[in-house]
């Protein structure tokens, strides 16, 4: 028997509408970055995508849950589809975008919280949709914690990403130096 999912509502709407509002202030940071170098498509699709990809995915469980009329049944059979295309995503990330990237290496930090930490979330996603036939409870409090970690890991990701932008752009402003600040370059005549 699946628990009254109405003692869930405060928490999804809470956590659905962040995940929304900052999917649009990601989309803001991107849009900022437009005029500073920081990478090209291969960087996108490494870290700003998957940052959008993870806060929907929040979205998309909070709605699921708060759907109403969902059974054991339908709910299980919703978050294991999620689950597993989040995986099958995050898996892509690992496997092809962060190993394709020319222009930045990328460090543990990035490891940690562009891949292992959304890995992990999707497989408890993925495990607690199966589980939630037999143990409706249970599996509540890991959709529950699986969608705030990926809430965590969007925030994490867009920070990082606004304080590298930040970085950029403070480098950029900077005068490079003069022709007597390079000695081992030839002057221009």
């Amino acid at each position: 028997m699946l628990p009254p999912l109405t003692e869930w509502e405060s928490f999804y709407v809470i956590i659905g509408s962040s995940a929304a509002a900052l999917t649009g202030l990601q989309f803001v940071v991107i849009a900022l970055s437009s005029d500073v170098k920081v990478g090209g498509e291969a960087e996108m699709q490494a870290f700003a995508t998957p940052t959008i990809v993870h806060f929907c995915a929040v979205l998309l469980v909070a709605a699921i849950v708060s759907t109403p009329g969902q059974t054991a049944t339908s709910l299980s059979v919703c978050l294991t589809v999620c689950g597993i295309a989040g995986l099958a995503y995050a898996g892509w990330v690992v496997v092809v975008q962060m190993w394709r990237l020319k222009s930045y290496v990328p460090v543990l930090e990035d490891w940690i919280w562009h891949s292992g930490l959304p890995l992990v979330a999707y497989i408890c996603l993925t495990v607690a949709g199966v589980a939630l036939a037999r143990h409706p409870a249970p599996a509540l409090y890991v959709v529950a914690a699986t969608a705030l970690l990926l809430l965590f890991i969007g925030i994490h990701n867009a920070w990082d990403a606004a304080l590298f932008i930040s970085a950029k752009k403070k480098e950029s402003a900077e005068p490079g130096p003069t022709p007597a600040q390079r000695p081992n370059q030839r002057r221009r005549r």
